[in-house]
């Protein structure tokens, strides 16, 4: 009885210490991700498909060692599966203009939906949902104050040492503003949303809500025109959402207030460029002016009409734009800066239906569970998502954030978050009225199902 007792106990402790690996492990490497110029690189490339697999073996493992073998179902699983077969059909009926690049592209997808599947089997609990977003506030919060540091005594060369191949505009760990602004526009959200909670002490909360503040400034600062309007609109919808809750207009006018006072500070910081910068639509240091970016949208299409069903293959724009380009240009056009016009063109109207399918039931999901944001870790998880969401889905209409791998898998695992099902309760015995409770054995119950659960 003893060694069947030490057994199990030893079971629980490995499935435990496997457990957290994988949580930390997932949401680690979403976090070191944009530190490696945003996984745009080779090896950064390599180093996230390799730890993603890795992560996924580890997770066989643990059930191997529970002796079972348990999935947390998650809606998004199903269009994330058909979406695979859609790339799949590319390259099975050699559709594709570029089979190299197509796979290239689909060894990323299988990645992000390697981390997707992983962060639906860990985030189970509302303790890990309000650890994590007290780590991603001070993350960000961090990361904007190095981009911050970095802006102001820049040399242009990411992290003052290593100098861009192809040039860019460089904020904080990335070659492009604009990208750094998608990934600012998602962990915005994280803090502001904590700060609005009854889920944090007081002081938490007024931390998080500097974070956000110090975070808001850098997307205003970093120049990035389609990062400030994505930001504007995820304030204008918070904003509708606290006007329609219980604490009225009131909290929603001194979220208006405060967006106004940080306007204005950044202006004043940020002088004339920023002035300039916000008013203007034209062109601005190496960035594809606006009139480019419309001669872009305009083949983009005519590349969808010649392949509409399956589109020309997964990764294969760079390849195939040349022939459609209708103006002359000495830039390299590598994506069509416009992530909706590049999937229709790459995966065609199959793809891109499932697109739409997985992100409708993103908010289908969501929206449901945030009715209760201010005093449930779900609600409060799927309004952050949502806001985030929302905001890189705007900003996307004119650039290709969801074309960075670690804004990609960031994104992906969101959406995941976002549509997943509650969180899981610690399951107590229930005792008749005549006999007492075991609190002792209710607390170890409640420990060996937060083990197992993990």
């Amino acid at each position: 009885m003893t060694n069947t007792m030490d057994l199990r106990t030893n079971v629980h402790s490995q499935s435990a210490a496997a457990g957290k690996v994988l949580f930390w492990g997932t949401f680690g490497l979403l976090m070191a991700s944009p530190l490696a110029f945003g996984a745009v690189e080779p090896w950064s490339i390599f180093l996230m498909e390799t730890i993603s697999v890795a992560l996924f073996a580890l997770w066989i493992g643990k059930q191997a060692i529970e002796g079972r073998i348990r999935i947390r179902r998650n809606p998004l699983f199903l269009p994330i599966g058909i979406f695979a077969l859609v790339i799949a059909s590319q390259l099975v009926f050699h559709t594709t203009a570029y089979t190299h690049a197509t796979v290239s592209s689909a060894l990323l997808y299988v990645s992000y939906g390697t981390l997707c599947f992983l962060a639906s089997q860990t985030l189970t609990r509302g303790s890990q949902a309000r650890r994590l977003a007290m780590i991603f506030s001070v993350y960000g919060a961090a990361l904007a104050s190095f981009a911050l540091v970095q802006g102001i005594s820049s040399n242009g060369k990411l992290y003052w040492l290593r100098q861009p191949r192809m040039g860019g505009w460089i904020y904080g760990p990335y070659v492009n503003h604009n990208h750094y602004a998608g990934l600012m526009e998602m962990l915005i959200p994280i803090p502001l949303v904590l700060s609005l909670t009854h889920l944090a002490s007081a002081r938490s909360r007024n931390l998080a809500a500097t974070a956000a503040a110090i975070m808001v400034g850098t997307v205003f600062l970093s120049g990035s025109r389609g990062g400030m309007f994505a930001v504007v609109i995820e304030l204008l919808i918070l904003a509708v959402v606290l006007a329609q809750h219980r604490r009225g207009w009131r909290t929603a006018t001194g979220l208006a207030v405060f967006a106004s006072i940080v306007g204005g500070l950044l202006i004043w910081i940020g002088g004339n460029n920023l002035s300039q910068r916000i008013g203007t639509l034209g062109p601005a240091n190496s960035e594809i002016a606006s009139g480019t970016r419309a001669h872009i949208d305009r083949d983009t299409l005519h590349m969808f009409l010649e392949r509409p069903v399956l589109g020309w293959g997964l990764g294969t724009f760079p390849t195939v734009y040349p022939q459609f380009r209708t103006f002359y240009t000495n830039l390299f056009i590598n994506e069509a800066h416009n992530d909706y016009l590049q999937l229709l063109t790459e995966t065609g109207l199959l793809g891109f239906a499932t697109m739409v399918w997985f992100v409708v039931s993103v908010y289908k999901r969501a929206i449901a569970k945030a009715r209760t944001w201010t005093s449930d870790a779900n609600g409060a998880v799927a309004l952050a998502c949502l806001l985030g969401l929302t905001g890189i889905l705007v900003h996307s209409a004119v650039d290709f954030n969801l074309q960075i791998p670690a804004n990609a898998a960031l994104f992906y695992v969101f959406c995941t978050v976002a549509a997943s099902p509650s969180f899981v309760k610690p399951v107590r015995k229930c005792h008749m009225p005549h006999e007492p409770a075991d609190e002792t054995a209710i607390l170890q119950e409640t420990m060996q199902e937060a083990a197992t659960n993990f």
